[in-house]
């Protein structure tokens, strides 16, 4: 019997990296998934020159594009639009978006600041028919999917402590040139933003939410060349180490860095309770390391130890390609998470991580960067 798909009319609102990233992950629906949720129409594209949105229409196969994001949000062809900009045009187009009734699939962090990440949950709350989500893919890889399984069986029991951590090393050049990221009027925060955003969410969709904060912060190269030959000041954070206590009564440890000498893209992660454990290392991401302290032992440590569990690239009907015993790679978990999102707006259902995600996500980075600043504990509030 012939599926008849719906058709979902995207457009993407900047064709940087990530929107590149998006284009991919929606080429790859169809042959990942059997049947796909939706058929794909690339109705239009955004970008802020004339030249790189011609480009970015011949390149990703858009139908039509624009210098303008509200010419893109008021397109009728367009059903879905994804906020790929630089953080500080989240809100704006977050907002417009939704107040037209379009769906709205965001990049990370959600906005600069809690002010404005609060405006486009308002706008979504506003807008109750509208699907919405945060590219927040780490939620994503099937080792992660099982830790939250495990996570919500109770597998290690009363929750005692975590460390978690998400490592780059791309700033470690003071040489390196200025960038969006490194101004704090465009990105609102450095590390903390860029890769805190991503490994926050992650722990407080396994281990529950954050009630307050200690956290202390670095740059170290506090001016950069700019590209025209000259020099900038640097108000953003290189590293932020945090220390959370959280609302399950343990504590928790959370290290953001773009200058971790000999990292590549190391988000990894140790949970502990009082029955077991669990870590993951996103440079191994076909395996997550399970302990399981009700193993029984005796001589020579009995079965007791790590077991690691072979996530690969198991995931469920229905994904079909590439095949479930498979190495898992990074663009995969955007695919799936891309997935997640469309199948919600297709079946008229809430999708998570959610824009609101996002905005919790937000207050913890904001209570952080108050604790830097003051040197003292700061509440995360609600």
């Amino acid at each position: 019997m012939l599926h008849l798909q719906p058709e979902l009319g995207v457009g993407i609102i900047g064709y940087g990296f990530m929107g590149k990233i998006h284009s991919y992950a929606y080429r790859s629906l169809p042959f990942l998934y059997e049947p796909a949720p939706a058929r794909i129409r690339f109705a239009a594209v955004c970008t802020a020159h004339e030249d790189s949105a011609r480009k970015a229409a011949e390149q990703g196969g858009f139908e039509s594009w624009t210098t303008d994001y509200r010419a893109l949000i008021d397109n009728p062809a367009v059903q879905v639009v994804h906020v790929c900009t630089p953080n500080a045009a989240h809100r704006d187009a977050c907002v417009a978006a939704l107040q037209a009734g379009k769906h709205v699939y965001c990049d990370k962090p959600l906005a600069r600041d809690v002010a404005e990440a609060e405006a486009i949950v308002a706008a979504a709350d506003a807008a109750p028919g509208v699907r919405h989500q945060m590219a927040l893919q780490y939620r994503f890889l099937p080792a992660t999917l099982r830790a939250k399984q495990l996570m919500q069986e109770g597998f290690v029991g009363r929750l005692f402590s975590y460390r978690a951590a998400y490592l780059h090393a791309g700033y470690v050049e003071a040489s390196r040139p200025m960038s969006w990221r490194l101004d704090a009027e465009v990105s609102g925060g450095g590390a903390l933003h860029d890769l805190g955003s991503h490994v926050i969410d992650l722990m407080q969709h396994l281990a529950g939410g954050i009630r307050r904060v200690s956290a202390c912060s670095k740059t170290f190269a506090t001016e950069r060349p700019t590209r025209d030959g000259g020099r900038a000041k640097v108000e953003v954070d290189d590293l932020t180490l945090v220390q959370a206590e959280l609302d399950a009564g343990g504590l928790g440890t959370i290290e953001s860095s773009r200058v971790a000498t000999g990292a590549n893209d190391e988000l990894r992660f140790e949970i502990h309770g009082d029955q077991g454990a669990l870590r993951f290392n996103l440079m191994d991401p076909n395996w997550l390391h399970a302990y399981d302290h009700r193993d029984s032992t005796g001589p020579y440590g009995g079965d007791r130890g790590f077991k690691a569990i072979e996530a690969v690239q198991r995931y469920p009907a229905p994904a079909v390609l590439p095949g479930p015993k498979l190495s898992v790679g990074w663009t995969r978990a955007h695919i799936a998470c891309l997935h997640n999102f469309v199948s919600c707006v297709v079946e008229d259902r809430p999708a998570s991580p959610s824009l609101a995600d996002g905005l919790a996500v937000q207050r913890t980075m904001a209570a952080a960067q108050e604790s830097a600043r003051s040197g003292r504990w700061i509440d995360v509030g609600c």
